[in-house]
């Protein structure tokens, strides 16, 4: 998911959003334990992702802490 495209989401997609990666990177990382990870990149990408998740969620905090 590209970083514009978070941008566009309102803060409660993002904390659904959020909480569905979190979700998915645990049952990533189990598969992982249990050697029976398919695509060992989606981890990565899955991290990155919750990564720009929350880089925008604290932006938004800040911008509104300023006004």
């Amino acid at each position: 998911m590209k970083a514009s495209e978070i941008r566009e989401l309102s803060e409660q997609e993002l904390n659904d959003k959020l909480k569905d990666l979190k979700a998915e990177l645990f049952n990533l990382r189990f598969q992982h334990a249990i050697n029976q990870l398919e695509n060992p990149m989606r981890l990565q990408v899955v991290k990155k992702d919750i990564a720009r998740i929350k880089t925008v969620m604290k932006q938004r905090e800040l911008a509104s802490v300023k006004q």
